[in-house]
């Protein structure tokens, strides 16, 4: 294994796989003995930093406040959670997922066909989905490629749900994945996310969940606003230096 295999695999040292193993195990402890949570069933794992989260509440009240918690664990880069109403189902959309779904029945979208493929799509352009039509978008390793990234923000705000998140992971600008790429147009930092936090014209804004920065990626959970006002300057601050 080179360098780059081994900086690019999260468990490629033992080390990694204990400290994702013992965050989980935090959280499974935060989430058992708050009164608020105990009730759950949840499946919880960590992987890489990020926590994948799966289990049914019974309310959006309930929703909102275990992201939350799950969003003051440390070491977290990012909360890819899956916790639905009950009785409801989750709609996913994979962006440029190739033939690697980060959810299994999440809907997969590409520029051209291939194996795991469900839609065939420009990024580019208005995406072939109806207004608040999913619960969550994943865009893993796609956003660096994308020219007109405000276009495509903002159609990623019209197709989510009020109650919905975008889940963003991307190289971060001075890792050598960043420039190893030529498909890649542009860099990505954290503060790229903040600039769709505010309020600006003709771009929607969003609520950032949790922001954070690896070594050689960034993470982004954002929420779509689209009614009542964007992210208080206590929220931005939370987030972004």
């Amino acid at each position: 294994m080179n360098d780059l295999e081994t900086r690019s695999d999260p468990y490629a040292f033992p080390w990694r796989r204990l400290r994702d193993e013992a965050i989980a195990a935090e959280l499974r402890d935060t989430l058992a003995h708050d009164g608020r949570t105990a009730g759950l069933v949840l499946d919880v794992t960590v992987r890489g930093g990020v926590a994948h989260v799966a289990g049914e509440v019974d309310s959006e009240a309930q929703r909102r406040l275990l992201r939350d918690l799950l969003r003051r664990q440390a070491g977290l880069f990012a909360v890819w959670d899956r916790i639905g109403l009950a009785g409801q189902r989750l709609d996913v959309l994979d962006i440029g997922c190739g033939a690697t779904k980060q959810v299994p029945g999440a809907i997969g979208l590409d520029c051209a066909a291939g194996p795991g493929i469900d839609c065939v799509a420009d990024l580019e352009a208005r995406l072939p989905f109806a207004d608040d039509r999913f619960d969550h978008v994943f865009a893993v390793h796609v956003l660096e490629h994308i020219r007109d990234l405000v276009g495509l923000m903002r159609e990623l705000h019209r197709i989510l749900r009020p109650t919905g998140v975008l889940h963003v992971l991307s190289p971060h600008w001075r890792f050598v994945n960043a420039v190893a790429d030529p498909t890649h147009v542009r860099f990505l930092d954290v503060q790229t996310m903040k600039y769709f936090c505010g309020a600006k014209p003709g771009v929607p804004p969003w609520r950032p969940l949790s922001t954070g920065a690896a070594e050689d990626n960034i993470f982004a959970d954002l929420q779509p606003v689209k009614d009542g006002p964007p992210a208080s300057g206590d929220e931005l601050a939370r987030w972004f230096t």
